[in-house]
């Protein structure tokens, strides 16, 4: 699949056929060599570039696919905000604190570290969450709130609204918001995520958050692939054109040039 623009392209072959065209090292019964170019995408992260020249072509391609991950470990100036429903607060008060101590287990300052109430519940924390992420200061948004099964179709509609919107707030502000909520069909199975048997949701959501921080400032930050792939195309064909130009070198001498 061709992921390259037209622009490139012609960029990349105009550059190359500048350099073989010139007459400077070229003998004069020789004529310019004429270069196609072509480029294709064998992996993520790995570029395929091949030239063809006289009816022979090389391939030059990228070291080895590289993996962009997040880091709990490179958490230093990752900023978080928090937004916790109060609605079942003997459910989100425990999260909440599962999801700071895990903050600070993973050296993320505490004036690093904001906390929004809800007033009401889950519904309403897409929006606030939103707001959050468009502002600019935080790296991550974690969502917490706990959704009970009762006796009518009230928590199925809390429940959908919820989820969709702490991810319509992610894809509109561009920062990671995390999924905190428990929705859970009773009260025990709720109390056993908020630090029971089952664990600390509020802890995973936070541990989740710091990875995605990190994978977004290290790795996906606005303009940074392109910054990488640029380099390494520029690398690449300087490498290429090198060795024609000592392949043209050894020719002019062959051809009893001084």
């Amino acid at each position: 699949m061709d992921f390259l623009s037209a622009s490139t392209k012609a960029l990349i072959s105009n550059s190359v056929l500048f350099h073989h065209q010139n007459r400077s090292f070229l003998p004069s019964h020789q004529k310019p060599t004429q270069l196609s170019f072509s480029s294709s995408s064998t992996g993520f992260g790995t570029i395929s570039i091949a030239f063809e020249r006289k009816g022979r072509s090389s391939l030059v391609e990228t070291t080895a696919i590289r993996h962009l991950e997040g880091s709990v470990t490179r958490t230093e100036g990752l900023r978080f905000a928090v937004v916790v429903a109060r609605f079942n607060e003997i459910i989100t008060r425990p999260l909440l604190e599962g999801a700071v101590a895990t903050f600070k287990k993973y050296s993320v300052k505490e004036e690093d570290i904001d906390v929004g109430c809800v007033g009401s519940g889950s519904f309403e924390m897409g929006i606030v969450a939103e707001r959050l992420g468009k502002s600019g200061k935080y790296n991550a948004v974690v969502c917490i709130g706990a959704v009970v099964r009762g006796d009518t179709t009230h928590y199925d509609a809390v429940a959908n609204s919820a989820a969709s919107g702490v991810l319509s707030a992610g894809l509109k502000s561009g920062v990671p918001c995390i999924f905190g909520v428990l929705t859970c069909e009773d009260m025990e199975q709720a109390i056993n995520r908020a630090g029971g048997k089952s664990g600390n949701k509020g802890a995973e959501a936070a541990m989740t958050a710091i990875e995605m921080a990190s994978l977004f400032e290290h790795h996906l930050k606005k303009g940074m692939l392109k910054t990488e792939f640029t380099m390494k195309l520029r690398c690449i064909v300087n490498v290429q054109m090198r060795g024609w130009k000592n392949e043209k070198n050894k020719e002019r001498k062959g051809d009893g040039w001084p």
